[in-house]
């Protein structure tokens, strides 16, 4: 027997020669041949293989094709000079009617069998592991000289035909500080599965137990380590389990073929191909990626919403990239509720002003064309209004459909929990995501003030509650929008409100959002998020990684999305709608074509252009 001392600078053919005549006492081939690409086998019978190979296309990150053969063949000249398949993996495993009925060391057996069928060559994350480490990050399990761990999900691959299952992923322990490393050094190797799908919380893949893997062996994490998780090619050994061919093989889990092509080092050209990675929960665990182009398109919306016409102060209030991170949030989330609303004007009927539900109405509007779930919630006593003015949006064309209507009211100690989780269940949310804008915030006394001081408490609703309790449930983010520091979220910055704004010190809303998005007039704020989300969605890197890299890229939905979004048009017969309903400026008290005391022409028209063309460049 050979031990396993030098085997990461043979040449893959030595290594080949060596496994085919089965003289290794090694488990796996990680580590081995450092820098050359390592392949899953999948060998089928050739009535399967357009099916299987469709499938591949289909979903890529787990199993990119590297080569198909033809029937009968055991060589394959673009990956190897003098290769045997039925030789030349460590252990194959063989697969009859879906349920595997054996290990081999050798298919050779099975020659005629063979005859009849195709051998699929699919990418492996041991190729990367290399560049992985020239990146200066530690790769774990080749440091516990163990095999990757690897674990089925539920998420599901695109369906082709009898192909059918749910995505394995490989999980590596990754030092925080070096998520961004390990992201960059295999994004670009496509060929090995690419960038992460997945980082943080397992259980967000719906793995349970990560010291139980379902194929390889558990990798110990270091204090300070994050899982990540990269698509894996066992997927396609659970696609055979599935389709229940009468005859199928496959290596066996972490026993590949190693290739004689090399990794070559890729040089990223441009901010659309960099990845970067960010925080967005920390209960659960989870980061998101996007490009770095889209990114800095997005906090140039975040500069373009700080400007503070009204000279109120609110560039202390600003926190850099909060745009970023709520929208990332939001993103992935399934299900938005929104509320707005800010009663201002107590002597008026209605007391709305109209800064708060423009905004609203254009994030509702992309959410619903990103196919997510949303809906409003607003005070009982507004509920006509809000639905004469959902309706006016629906038949502007800012809206797809109506947006559900809902009401908060405190009943019981825990109403705001009933309300937010099915049956009052913490581990079942109905909403990933909570965003305020320009909705009434309460300051530490339990009041609601408006800017001149006046408590409005009469008029507002305990909707707060909604965002103290979802502080307590794991998996319900929350977002703030908001122009003065008295509205619900602002809590988060309410140190500088009482410091900077006027009448801070009273006015300040004491809830915190998990993100505060601090913007001249709220509304840009609220047409701000919905450009963000349009540019998260058109962003190749973010889309895969929302997609955990099956099935296909979204971006044929764009001219949908595109059209979802404020327009100055829209945004002019929306506030139209809004003066005929007696919804007033807030400032002044107005009914004319005027936010927050600002002409709609010249001042908010140029804005929503502006965040219109950053958008789409």
């Amino acid at each position: 027997m050979i031990l396993t001392g030098g085997l990461k600078s043979l040449l893959p053919h030595v290594l080949r020669r060596i496994i085919r005549c089965n003289r290794l006492s090694i488990s796996n081939t990680s580590g081995m041949a450092e820098g050359y690409k390592q392949a899953n086998v999948v060998i089928l019978p050739k009535s399967l293989a357009d099916d299987f190979e469709k499938f591949c296309h289909a979903n890529d990150g787990p199993l990119p094709l590297l080569y198909r053969s033809k029937p009968g063949d055991w060589k394959c000249p673009s990956l190897s000079s003098d290769s045997d398949i039925r030789t030349d993996c460590l252990q194959y495993r063989i697969y009859e009617h879906g349920a595997c009925t054996g290990s081999l060391k050798s298919l050779k057996e099975y020659s005629e069998q063979l005859k009849d069928m195709v051998t699929f060559y699919l990418g492996c994350s041991f190729s990367f592991e290399k560049a992985v480490q020239n990146a200066g990050v530690p790769v774990r399990n080749v440091e516990q000289k163990c095999n990757v761990s690897m674990y089925k999900t539920a998420v599901p691959c695109y369906s082709v035909s009898t192909f059918c299952c749910n995505l394995v992923v490989t999980m590596r322990p990754i030092p925080e500080s070096k998520l961004e490393a390990a992201l960059l050094a295999t994004s670009e190797l496509r060929e090995a599965h690419g960038a992460p799908i997945h980082i943080g919380d397992p259980g967000l893949l719906g793995i349970q137990d990560l010291s139980k893997p379902d194929y390889g062996d558990p990798v110990h994490l270091h204090p300070g380590d994050i899982p990540v998780f990269w698509a894996c090619g066992v997927t396609g050994v659970e696609a055979v389990i599935n389709c229940r061919a009468p005859l199928a093989f496959t290596h066996s889990p972490g026993c590949m073929f190693i290739t004689d092509l090399k990794n070559d080092n890729v040089t990223v050209r441009s901010s659309r191909e960099v990845p970067q990675v960010h925080c967005i929960s920390q209960d659960p665990l989870h980061y998101s990626i996007v490009s770095a182009e889209a990114a800095q398109k997005i906090k140039t919306l975040e500069t373009l919403i700080g400007m503070d016409p009204g000279d109120r102060g609110i560039i202390h209030l600003h926190r850099q990239d909060e745009l970023l991170k709520a929208c990332l949030s939001i993103s992935h989330a399934r299900s938005v509720l929104i509320t707005t609303g800010f009663p201002t004007h107590f002597t008026y009927e209605p007391p709305e002003e109209n800064d708060g539900p423009p905004g609203a109405l254009a994030i509702a509007a992309i959410l619903q064309a990103l196919e997510k779930e949303v809906a409003i919630v607003t005070d009982q006593r507004a509920m006509n209004l809000n639905k004469k003015i959902i309706e006016d949006a629906v038949q502007l064309g800012i809206l797809k459909r109506p947006v559900p209507l809902l009401s908060y009211q405190r009943e019981s100690a825990d109403s705001a929990l009933m309300f937010l989780c099915e049956n009052g269940n913490p581990g079942r949310p109905r909403f990933d995501h909570l965003i305020a804008i320009e909705r009434a915030g309460m300051a530490a006394d339990g009041n609601y003030y408006n800017a001149r001081k006046v408590n409005i408490k009469h008029l507002v609703d305990p909707i707060d509650e909604l965002f103290l309790a979802a502080q307590t449930i794991p998996g319900i983010a929350t977002t703030g929008v908001g122009d003065g520091g008295n509205e619900l979220g602002m809590g988060k910055v309410k140190d500088a409100v009482k410091k900077h704004i006027k009448n801070g010190d009273v006015i300040a809303c004491d809830v915190e959002a998990d993100f505060t998005v601090v913007a001249g007039v709220s509304n840009w704020g609220g047409y701000a998020i919905a450009c963000a989300l349009y540019i998260l969605s058109t962003c190749e890197i973010h889309d895969r990684y929302l997609r955990k890299a099956v099935g296909f890229p979204q971006l044929s939905k764009k001219m949908v999305w595109l059209s979802a979004l404020p327009s100055v048009t829209k945004e002019e017969k929306l506030l139209k709608a809004l003066v005929q309903h007696g919804v007033r400026s807030g400032k002044t008290a107005s009914l004319e074509m005027e936010v927050d005391g600002l002409p709609f022409y010249n001042t908010h028209s140029l804005m929503i252009e502006k965040l219109l063309q950053e958008a789409q460049q």
